[in-house]
């Protein structure tokens, strides 16, 4: 059984409350395809396919609607199902997405303090922060797709999160360091790399943060074009044809939202595009350094698995991120972007079945 709600017109007071967005004081962040059994998954969830007598309830509050997100969602309910706990039998599962709007995420986040569950998911860093802030020390807390835990305040070690939360981080500073140094040593003629960023989501200005310092290194000028909500991504986007040689963004959940305008205005203005995720390759961006958030899910749903059949506390289980990254690229984007793909860059791709999409 699901419920599903989703929060609308609420205040903008309400908003001001929950943001907090981008600064110290606020807890937050993001997004892949559906599959079998990844291959990254940590560990087999405990008792792993064996019948439950249990009746569980888990509340999923997720930040937005977007594939990677989505498909983290999938991979989490996945490896429960894995487990014997199932959607439908023994499962319920009220699921309530807050449509990109910080006053439908704290008031999603005060909904499910009230309820019984017997565990929480939150889906990307805002969610996370509202959650974290608001239900019940007792409560269970698990989280997946947030860059930073510890500079979104959502835990304070990773290794001993300690208390009732913790999760997966869905960055690798890696990842970033990675493809940064593609774009440095494969598109020479790339000066100035674009970046559509929401300032307010603090997981989308660490990514930039890191991907500014490699690209100084390189003496590549990150451009920014600064929105505030997913509405401003077309005009963003189309803000910075001109004045860059190709176009980045960041696992910001209001772009990523939006990025359909983005690949359109890659692809009219020839600009190669880059992408923090590989949802957004596989939509029409050319490359990323990551992983499928499939995988992401459902590594957090091992952990819940470990939370709700052995009873233990999320405090003691460490945070994970993902280990297992690869240079992904999209050649029906290059197509449309003017890209000549060379072997040397199909070269850095480590499994070239899975990660050159044709």
């Amino acid at each position: 059984m699901k419920r599903k709600h989703i929060w609308l017109g609420l205040s903008m007071s309400l908003m001001l409350v929950a943001a907090g967005c981008g600064n110290n004081n606020a807890a937050v962040n993001n997004g892949a395809n559906a599959g079998n059994t990844p291959a990254n998954a940590t560990s087999a969830p405990a008792d792993n396919g064996s019948a439950d007598t249990k009746s569980y309830t888990i509340a999923i509050s997720q930040y937005v609607e977007h594939p990677s997100l989505d498909a983290t969602r999938e991979g989490f309910l996945a490896a429960l199902k894995d487990a014997g706990i199932v959607e439908g039998e023994n499962l319920t599962v009220d699921l309530e997405n807050a449509q990109a709007d910080q006053a439908n995420n704290l008031s999603i986040a005060q909904k499910i303090a009230g309820d019984k569950n017997d565990l929480v998911l939150a889906i990307a860093t805002p969610s996370a922060q509202s959650i974290v802030q608001n239900v019940s020390k007792d409560t269970p807390v698990l989280f997946a797709a947030v860059t930073d835990p510890l500079d979104a305040k959502i835990v304070s070690d990773l290794d001993h999160p300690g208390g009732n939360v913790s999760g997966a981080s869905d960055t690798n500073p890696e990842s970033i360091t990675r493809l940064m140094n593609f774009i440095a040593t494969q598109f020479p003629d790339v000066k100035k790399l674009g970046l559509v960023i929401n300032e307010g989501e603090p997981n989308a200005v660490v990514m930039a943060d890191i991907a500014k310092e490699e690209l100084d290194k390189h003496g590549i000028e990150l451009v920014k074009a600064a929105i505030t909500n997913t509405s401003e991504v077309k005009q963003a986007a189309e803000s910075l044809v001109g004045r860059v040689d190709a176009l980045y963004i960041t696992l910001d959940n209001s772009v990523v939202s939006g990025v359909d305008t983005i690949i359109q205005t890659a692809n009219d203005n020839k600009l190669p595009f880059f992408s923090a995720d590989r949802d957004t390759v596989e939509k029409g961006a050319f490359a990323t350094v990551g992983f499928k958030y499939y995988d992401h899910g459902y590594q957090v749903g091992e952990m819940a698995v470990e939370v709700l059949k052995n009873g233990t506390s999320p405090g003691d289980l460490k945070v994970t991120m993902q280990e297992k990254l690869d240079l992904i690229l999209n050649l029906k984007a290059a197509a449309a972007q003017g890209i000549e793909v060379t072997d040397a860059m199909k070269a850095e791709v480590a499994d070239p079945d899975n990660n050159i999409i044709q």
